[in-house]
């Protein structure tokens, strides 16, 4: 019991330090910058995202030891949709090893629409788990006996990356489930080349289910850092994910997590991300920081407009891209601890 309660002296110590941080000050300013930002739109892909706000803008960060930064609306619970792939890929690793999951699903850019009833024709694997096809395969391959223990160990794996207890909107997954012919389709083309199980109705409905589970934008962040902390979650100290697999992950998202788009993502930004349907983004620096924004106006590759300028603007100013070699605008430790610069961060 003392442990437990040091770790949350500790945490609250943390958030008091942190509310005090000019890094709090530059991101309530880059809120306000893109708050009025309209450009896009709500996406009309599956009806039950019709009942978004467009106004709706939240961006919250977690240090790899635990700061949280938030501002706007950080607690409004969306569904993830494709920002659960990666996640579910990691626990695809570490129940069937990478040697099994490679067999069946590639680790390449598609060059098609992420839902495109297209394999490789070359190996007839999918092209990566981003795109449906390969989330599709890969949420397959979740272990447990039936589709509530395969659930439950899902949901479970994201209580373990955001520390709290989640939930399936049952109104998403029916909408889900009601438009997922094109799905249906890519799942037999790959029963046909023997990627997936016959279990195909509960392994799309497993799929449906996970695209739909509530989340927010503390959430991603925390998610992200989990990444960034090597796979540990920096606020509850416990392991997500399996070290050995952390890069995987990580690298999946940085070539193919937006989509079309990943190539110049990764040029421009290189932060490695991923986004929802729904507006949600996540990106994360590793050992620095993970990034969560949500905002439902969406540009024609589905990506949240709002959260692209907002991964733009973190990147450029502390220079988190990947390969970034030359000083920042910024001094990301100096301007989270409010001190002096600190070289090396």
């Amino acid at each position: 019991m003392a442990e437990k309660h040091d770790l949350k002296s500790l945490a609250s110590s943390i958030q008091s330090f942190a509310s005090l941080s000019p890094f709090l000050s530059y991101l309530t300013e880059l809120h306000e910058k893109y708050q009025n930002l309209n450009e896009g739109a709500i996406s009309d892909r599956i009806p039950e995202l019709a009942n978004a706000l467009p106004e709706s803008f939240g961006i919250c960060v977690v240090t790899a030891n635990g700061q949280v930064f938030e501002v706007g609306d950080c607690k409004q619970l969306f569904a993830m949709h494709s920002i659960s792939k990666p996640f579910v890929y990691g626990l695809a690793l570490e129940d069937c090893d990478r040697e099994y999951v490679s067999s069946k699903v590639s680790v390449k850019q598609a060059g098609e629409t992420i839902n495109s009833i297209v394999l490789d024709n070359k190996n007839k694997r999918p092209y990566n788990p981003i795109v449906n096809a390969g989330a599709i395969a890969t949420t397959d391959m979740i272990k447990g006996n039936g589709i509530n223990e395969r659930l439950k160990r899902i949901l479970d794996i994201f209580e373990r990356y955001t520390g709290r207890k989640h939930s399936v909107d049952t109104a998403t997954f029916f909408s889900e489930k009601g438009i997922g012919n094109r799905d249906r389709a890519i799942a037999y083309l790959m029963l046909n080349f023997g990627i997936v199980s016959d279990k195909i109705e509960e392994t799309l409905d497993l799929y449906f289910q996970q695209c739909s589970i509530l989340v927010n934008a503390r959430d991603l962040a925390v998610m992200s850092a989990t990444l960034a902390n090597g796979g540990v979650n920096p606020i509850t100290g416990q392991r997500a994910l399996d070290e050995r697999y952390v890069q995987d992950v990580v690298t999946v998202m940085h070539t193919c997590g937006m989509y079309d788009a990943s190539g110049e993502w990764a040029y421009r930004v290189g932060m490695p991300a991923v986004s929802g349907v729904s507006g949600g983004t996540i990106a994360l620096a590793p050992g620095k920081l993970g990034l969560g924004v949500f905002s439902p106006l969406v540009d024609e590759e589905n990506n949240s407009v709002r959260g692209i300028k907002v991964c733009k603007d973190l990147a450029k100013d502390f220079g988190l891209h990947l390969f970034n070699v030359t000083k920042p605008e910024r001094d990301l430790k100096a301007w989270i601890e409010g001190g002096d610069s600190v070289e090396g961060w």
